[in-house]
């Protein structure tokens, strides 16, 4: 009878740790991706056959691939298009998403019966399958991968938002707040984004690791950047036939995207409930 109260404190306590824990990684990785071409400036598309798989060096502490880029450049590139890109495609997905579950809440009825549908014909599609062929749409593929990502993403904000929203519309609060006339921004400002924010923002965590992992999964299988675009994917699968002669080389994107995962899951994971 005494492990449940000693256990539940000991849960409650840990999570905060390890939100600050994912914090920490994302910062060191967020900083190696912004600061790194000021501290060791080099061109991520400049090839030398003087350094093809060479050793890491005092202008690219990380080493360099097999047509003699520098690693540090290409992966502070790669890292910089790949959270950019993520943080963009979730920025918009929580938006559509927000604002299509609150109205579909709101209003009921066929407004409610009409998004869930569209809701509904985008979940049927598998989320890589939708960003190919809006990559096979849209020419520029920076492009195409943020507006894909949004359509994947959007779907988790929208129904989250409608359920929550469909809970708390029946709310003394909120009916005492509509009775007096106030409006729909101010009832949302009010009553629904502080119930909305802490989960949103955990779920923004998540979507931002899913976009991450899209990109490279596209990227490794060859058909999401075009070389010579630095990126963590197309990086893995150019130094795959490599990874006997330098080991190092091939680990450095694949660790630099799985602490950039972690970061995002610990991140997500470690809010208090």
């Amino acid at each position: 009878m005494s492990v449940i109260p000693t256990d539940i404190p000991l849960q409650a306590s840990a999570r905060p740790w390890s939100r600050l824990a994912g914090a920490a990684l994302l910062a060191l990785v967020l900083g190696f991706a912004l600061l790194a071409p000021l501290v060791f400036p080099a061109d991520p598309l400049r090839q030398s056959l003087r350094h093809i798989l060479a050793a890491p060096d005092a202008a690219s502490p990380l080493g360099y691939d097999h047509l003699g880029r520098s690693l540090t450049a290409r992966l502070a590139a790669a890292l910089r298009l790949s959270l950019a890109i993520a943080a963009a495609a979730v920025a918009s997905a929580a938006l559509l998403g927000v604002a299509a579950g609150v109205l579909a809440a709101w209003r009921g009825g066929w407004v409610d019966r009409a998004v869930s549908l569209i809701a509904d014909a985008f979940l049927a599609l598998p989320g890589l399958l939708l960003v190919l062929i809006v990559s096979a749409i849209v020419p520029v593929t920076p492009m195409a991968f943020w507006i894909g990502l949004t359509l994947v993403l959007w779907i988790e904000y929208f129904r989250l938002t409608r359920a929550t929203v469909s809970r708390l519309m029946a709310a003394p609060a909120i009916e005492a707040s509509r009775l007096l006339g106030f409006g729909p921004l101010y009832v949302f400002r009010r009553h629904l984004w502080p119930e909305l924010a802490p989960v949103l923002l955990t779920l923004g965590a998540f979507g931002a690791a899913t976009a991450i992992m899209m990109i490279a999964a596209l990227g490794f299988v060859s058909v999401g950047m075009r070389p010579p675009t630095p990126e963590l994917g197309l990086m893995m699968v150019e130094l795959l036939p490599y990874y006997r002669e330098a080991p190092m080389a091939l680990l450095v994107p694949v660790l630099a995207t799985f602490l950039t995962l972690l970061g995002l899951n610990l991140v997500a994971g470690g809010r208090r409930t």
